[in-house]
């Protein structure tokens, strides 16, 4: 024992001779000197074994081992692919001054290892990031990122599943840092059920000042998932530091319960968080920073035909401090029931923004690579939860979620409708499938909400305070309230299953767990599971929460009423892109590929309609000034080339 500890300090005593990368302070700044503290300049001197104590004698406070054997330091990978260019990401442990800063990716070609890239560690964050054209989607290649003479770590980069009939994403969020260790339940599931994507929404870590190690951690839990299969992470306000966030663009919080707007810890700090988590997906569609020099990494990832728009729905938005009348104990918690929804919803707030939406709008024309789409955040568009914190804590409304500015909600809502897409999203800590209305109920897309990886952060449920199902309630449903709701802010919603904690005390009855999204292309469906964190799915479906699976049309994301039906169209190649527009509004209704070589225009209006059609993108006029028919047969047709 004296010699292992003597050991150490004769170590650290050496290293202090060589020279480190610099400390926190000098990163991030005097004001916080402390933060990645664990991951900084002379990391190892704050990275004591167990069997030094500190010098009141306490053993050292520790998130994981950072001081791990140099075999070892490459912590985990993580990949996607899209448009032949591949883009992956390597997470270190922390290295020590002597120690090579390069690292490389070797793929696995026939018997023999080639190194394909050679870049140089990222600090802070200590991440190594690899970004190859030309990919080859057609193949399984096994790759390996190493470092020095034996550090290495190995997976595979799975081909673009196109050829298949049924696309799996798994759909995660909200890994309680409370409970520390493995997750083996939810990895063993997830195994079995082998999907072609992960998705985590957010709060991958709630070390708050300190990511790396945080980060690192989440790494340990899922790396052998997401070493081998596309992966989307996005970080939430967690993630970042902060209770809750509202960016604005980037500027300056007053205090990490965010309500007032902006990021509270240094830029340096947010984008080094942004580069581990988000680094590996496909480059942004609109890259320009934000204020203070944020960077931002909204984009789209088409895996199998699938076309995934990746959102920042934190971003951007404002802060309710100041804006808007305070109406609850916080400025973001409403608690008066007679409060005016108008005063909250006014003129100049901001959700997504002008580039999101733009983005949107662009994303929902172009269907290059894709046959379905759905849409990633971190958050819902609508409030479905009516108890937070604890079984007690009633609360009207929460503008913590993308439920509020409304008119924001409702132009990002109206956007994905173009494309049919459905929307997956994590944040809330309860599992939730709604169907969103914007003008009027169920005329919206489908949502799923993921329950919480682990719930022992903070409680929600759903429960009307009489306790009754909505109008229209889902038939068969096992769940008593479901049906057609609005939530405290106004917003239109269809409550089609939840998933609420029995005994938030009881690790067995805190209905943490994961969702599952499968993409039936053949078909045109989306079949959405949630399955409980101890949970085998290998007992099948009867083991889910109550309520899932369930499964609709894809048809069904645009529920709005049909007033009339165009000309049936017959195009002279299959698969074309339709796109239909309202002449008197000048409104793109909606943009979709067709499946086959016939396809009828459903339109909302009496008034006369455009039709562009395509091969990839809508951008050859078909006919114009067509007045639809309210009998579909009496409709004609038109036969189409483009």
């Amino acid at each position: 024992m004296k010699l292992l500890v003597l050991s150490f300090f004769c170590f650290s005593t050496l290293l202090s001779f060589v020279k480190a990368e610099p400390e926190s302070k000098e990163l991030f700044g005097e004001k916080f000197p402390s933060l990645d503290h664990l991951s900084t300049g002379e990391w190892w001197k704050r990275a004591r074994p167990p069997e030094v104590l500190s010098k009141k004698g306490k053993p050292p406070k520790r998130i994981i081992e950072l001081n791990v054997p140099r075999d070892e330091v490459v912590a985990f990978a993580l990949y996607t692919q899209d448009s032949g260019t591949l883009k992956l990401t390597g997470q270190l442990y922390p290295l020590m001054p002597d120690e090579s800063r390069e690292v490389r990716l070797e793929t696995k070609q026939g018997k023999q290892w080639k190194e394909i890239s050679k870049v140089k560690i990222t600090y802070p964050g200590w991440s190594a990031h690899f970004r190859i054209t030309n990919w080859d989607s057609t193949k399984d290649i096994p790759y390996r990122v190493r470092h020095g003479k034996k550090a290495s770590f190995e997976g595979l980069i799975r081909k673009d599943p196109v050829h298949q009939e049924t696309i799996v994403v798994g759909n995660l969020s909200c890994n309680s840092s409370r409970t520390k260790g493995p997750r083996p339940q939810i990895i063993e599931n997830l195994k079995a059920i082998n999907p072609d994507m992960l998705f985590f929404a957010g709060d991958q870590t709630y070390h708050h000042t300190e990511h790396t190690a945080g980060w690192i951690e989440f790494g340990l839990q899922f790396r052998d998932l997401i070493k081998d299969r596309p992966t989307v992470t996005i970080p939430d306000d967690h993630d970042v530091g902060q209770a809750n966030l509202w960016g604005e663009s980037g500027i300056v919080a007053t205090s990490p319960a965010g309500n007032s707007g902006g990021y509270f810890y240094p830029i340096p700090y947010v984008n080094m968080v942004q580069r581990q988590q988000t680094w590996h997906l496909p480059d942004p569609v609109d890259p320009k920073k934000v204020k203070r020099g944020l960077e931002v990494y909204f984009t789209r990832l088409r895996v199998g035909g699938i076309d995934f728009a990746i959102l920042e729905d934190r971003k951007f938005k404002t802060g309710p401090a100041g804006k808007i009348p305070k109406m609850g104990p916080r400025p973001d918690h409403i608690n008066d029931p007679a409060y005016n929804r108008d005063a909250v919803n006014l003129d100049g707030l901001v959700l997504l923004g002008d580039r999101q939406l733009n983005f949107l709008s662009n994303w929902s024309q172009d269907w290059e690579g894709a046959q379905m789409k759905a849409a990633l955040s971190a958050t819902a568009f609508c409030g479905a939860v009516h108890i937070h914190g604890n079984p007690n804590s009633r609360l009207l409304a929460d503008l913590d979620s993308n439920a509020w500015p409304q008119k924001g909600r409702n132009k990002a809502l109206h956007e994905l409708r173009k494309a049919m897409a459905t929307h997956l999203c994590g944040d809330q800590h309860l599992g939730v499938v709604v169907q969103h209305g914007i003008d009027s109920h169920r005329d919206g897309p489908f949502a799923f909400t993921s329950p919480a990886i682990v719930n022992t952060i903070y409680g929600r449920w759903w429960k009307p305070e009489d306790e009754k199902p909505g109008p229209r309630p889902i038939p068969n449903s096992p769940l008593p309230w479901t049906g057609d709701f609005e939530d405290g802010l106004g917003n239109k919603i269809t409550m089609h299953a939840y998933a609420n904690p029995e005994d938030r005390k009881n690790e067995l009855k805190r209905a943490d767990g994961f969702g599952v999204a499968r993409f039936h292309k053949k078909n045109r469906t989306i079949t959405f599971e949630c399955w409980p964190r101890f949970s085998k799915v290998s007992d099948g479906d009867k083991v889910q929460f109550p309520g899932w699976p369930l499964t609709f049309k894809m048809t069904q994301n645009d529920g709005r009423k049909v007033k009339g039906w165009l000309p049936k169209l017959t195009f002279t190649k299959p698969n074309p892109v339709v796109q239909v527009i309202e002449d008197k509004t000048k409104e793109i209704l909606y943009t979709v590929r067709v499946q086959g070589k016939n396809f009828q225009p459903k339109v909302y209006s009496t008034g006369k309609h455009t039709i562009k059609a395509g091969l990839n993108t809508p951008q050859k006029v078909i006919s114009k000034d067509l007045l639809p028919q309210k009998d579909r047969k009496k409709a004609g047709s038109l036969k189409a080339s483009i």
